[in-house]
């Protein structure tokens, strides 16, 4: 399973400095993934409470396992599609997404379903991608393994990343959906696949990205593009980490 809190370390910290979670909130975490952002957002806002929802299972059995062993009785993770579940309405004091906002198939839907479950005047926090060819780590996995030109959404919709990347669009999506004060802030940080070049292959092999890549390419193209995926990884390893220059959208709104 991929790694993403390891990804997305650097992020974590400019979410959290933006969440400002307050002894008594409770927290619902979209697109929670193995639940680092619940689990915090948890220990935060004792004596309240934090919700993770996603849609992964495996994700969410390890989101329960840490929670249990971090000895956290305020959390509670569901699995289930945020753009349909049937929240409790206007029961949660702060909403937040790292990054998991993307792949609704119909954001405004989403985000009104959303926003029914916050209380009004609640602040929604989420952090989406901003356009591929913002994204060092993106180019240069595509150029790597020999489809540096091709469609950066060739693969499934569900699939894209880069839904929320122009600001106008999530915010247009945020405000029909019944949210106010909208602001989007551009974040830049780096994102990391590793300590080193060995482990950072291995943990890129286990994105979607690179695996639909190395799908139709025969053996022998296949090694020469893992080789060209190691000389990237091994230009990227600081000594203290493999790590990719990318950019984001720090979005928060207000439930009206």
């Amino acid at each position: 399973m991929f790694d993403y809190d390891s990804e997305l370390v650097r992020y974590q910290e400019r979410l959290w400095e933006a969440l400002d979670i307050r002894p008594g909130d409770r927290v619902l975490d979209i697109g929670c993934g193995t639940g680092r952002t619940t689990r915090e957002a948890a220990r935060a806002a004792s004596p309240g409470t934090a919700l993770g929802i996603d849609v992964s299972g495996p994700m969410l059995a390890r989101a329960r396992r840490e929670a249990e062993s971090e000895g956290l009785r305020n959390v509670e993770f569901v699995q289930a599609d945020a753009q349909a579940h049937v929240f409790p309405p206007e029961h949660f004091s702060l909403g937040v997404s790292r990054f998991g906002t993307m792949f609704f198939a119909d954001p405004v839907a989403a985000f009104a379903n959303i926003g029914q479950a916050l209380r009004p005047g609640a602040r929604f926090v989420q952090l989406v991608w901003q356009a591929a060819d913002r994204q060092e780590w993106h180019a240069a996995i595509r150029a790597a393994l020999g489809r540096g030109h091709a469609s950066p959404t060739s693969g499934p919709a569900a699939d894209d990343p880069f839904t929320l990347a122009d600001p106008q669009v999530v915010a247009g999506a945020l405000t029909a959906a019944g949210f106010t004060a909208v602001d989007v802030a551009d974040v830049r940080e780096p994102v990391s696949y590793g300590p080193d070049a060995d482990r950072a292959r291995a943990a890129v092999l286990q994105l979607w990205m690179a695996k639909e890549l190395l799908t139709d390419l025969d053996a022998e193209s296949a090694e020469r593009a893992l080789d060209r995926l190691g000389a990237t990884l091994d230009a990227h390893d600081t000594g203290d980490g493999v790590w990719f220059d990318s950019r984001a959208w720090l979005v928060t709104a207000r439930r009206r």
